[in-house]
């Protein structure tokens, strides 16, 4: 996380001290660095420039509108799986010739919004779903290009919450199923089915998953040409790793080494939808500690006012992040046992946990910490992907407020929610 550091003992966001940010919008805040952003889009196709690559970034990863100006800007498509996301997408400039939807469930009022503007591809992902997209764009006038979702039954050693390429998963079509559409693709004379897809599911901290994924579909291309079915595209979708515990994780580059040759042997454009690898480690939760507390068995809590409907990582995949005060007196580890803390001198171990009424809501449980004191401010890392985007008003809490630093600006790219906001839209009678 280069983009924050600390700096005379206090942590920056690029050339922004956190606490004056802080001291300006209040907490809890989402922080973000427009070219900590911008810097993982371009390593990304620096990765693979060697081969035609549009990269879609996956919009449900973060979805502020100010965050996909950025990629848009730089020239990012968009992945969405629904018709909200399209919306948001297009609202932030997306081009909706780079915009591919993919989903199990999408609903013809959303497949239709699609067709309307004319996006780029449809990943399916059934039988059921190419006969809708078929029969409404035969309906609209469309020949909208269609890449079939393969599971290819693979197991990417990730979260089995995210994992998504496994034959008991929802996703994707198996390899059976999908040569019989394409042995009867000419019955769907209203779509271009011209591309496969493949998404192992999210973060995979090793090429492995890949190559084997890759190494079957090479053969169902093949497969395709054999029957006389051109396969222009293929989808290699995402799922990078970053490091959530500050130790060394493989980069783009390493996962382009061994996945570059199978793609060149596909003879096919290549799309990916990175999400995570963009602002994961992009953005920070700024958190105040509301109080501190020590039961009678001597067990330490530090209550913040983020919980765990702000992120709700942790409790939902039991997920690491590491928690730091902005304005510490002990320097932060390089790195960081997720299973094991570390104690040394001026730490003790606490569970770091929110005000919701949730046993779950805790960001860190028995976590090594320096004593910190109410008022003080900690920063949750690595919180840019799923962080806001899964946030709730669980508890009728509002919101927090999103902040996007470039260089020694910074502007506020999400209002703070009020009360008035839990109740708007609700009809009292």
């Amino acid at each position: 996380m280069d983009a924050f550091e600390y700096k005379d003992k206090t942590l920056f966001c690029e050339r922004i001290k956190i606490e004056d940010i802080i001291s300006k919008v209040g907490t809890p805040a989402y922080i973000y660095s427009k070219n900590a952003i911008l810097a993982r889009y371009h390593e990304l196709k620096a990765a693979f420039r060697e081969v035609d690559t549009l990269i879609c970034f996956s919009v449900k990863s973060n979805s502020n509108l100010s965050i996909c100006k950025v990629l848009a800007e730089a020239g990012a498509g968009f992945d969405v799986v629904s018709g909200g996301e399209l919306y948001r997408a297009m609202k932030a400039g997306g081009d909706p010739s780079k915009i591919v939807f993919a989903g199990v469930g999408k609903t013809d009022k959303e497949i239709r919004y699609a067709l309307k503007n004319d996006i780029f591809m449809f990943n399916v992902e059934s039988l059921a779903e190419l006969e809708h997209i078929n029969k409404l764009a035969e309906e609209a006038g469309k020949l909208p290009k269609v890449a079939l979702r393969i599971n290819p039954d693979i197991d990417a050693k990730t979260h089995a919450k995210t994992t998504t390429g496994k034959k008991e998963n929802k996703f994707g079509i198996d390899f059976t199923e999908a040569e019989g559409l394409i042995k009867q693709s000419a019955r769907y004379s209203s779509i271009d089915l011209c591309g496969l897809h493949v998404h192992l599911g999210s973060p995979v901290y090793t090429v492995e998953p890949y190559v084997s994924a890759f190494r079957k579909i090479i053969k169902l291309i093949q497969k395709c040409r054999d029957t006389g079915l051109s396969i222009e595209y293929m989808n290699i979708g995402g799922g990078y790793c970053i490091s959530y515990t500050g130790e060394e994780v493989i980069r783009p580059k390493d996962y382009a080494v061994k996945i570059l040759p199978l793609v060149k042997e596909m003879q096919c454009n290549i799309i990916m939808e990175p999400g995570r690898f963009i602002t994961g480690n992009s953005g920070v939760l700024i958190t105040r500690v509301t109080y501190t507390k020590e039961t009678l068995h001597g067990k330490k809590f530090i209550i913040c006012d983020a919980a765990m409907n702000d992120l709700i990582r942790p409790a939902l995949y039991d997920a690491f992040h590491r928690i730091w005060p902005v304005n510490p007196g002990i320097k932060m580890p390089k790195a960081e046992d997720p299973h094991k803390s570390m104690i040394k001198k001026g730490m003790e171990l606490v569970d770091i946990v929110g005000p919701v009424c949730e046993s779950s809501d805790v960001f860190a449980a028995k976590r090594a910490l320096p004593k910190v004191s109410e008022g003080d401010l900690l920063a949750i890392f690595s919180a840019g992907a799923y962080g806001f985007s899964m946030s709730s008003q669980y508890n009728s809490r509002p919101r927090p407020c999103e902040v996007l630093v470039d260089g020694d600006q910074y502007r506020i790219i999400r209002k703070r929610e009020t009360y008035g906001d839990l109740i708007k839209g609700e009809i009292f009678t």
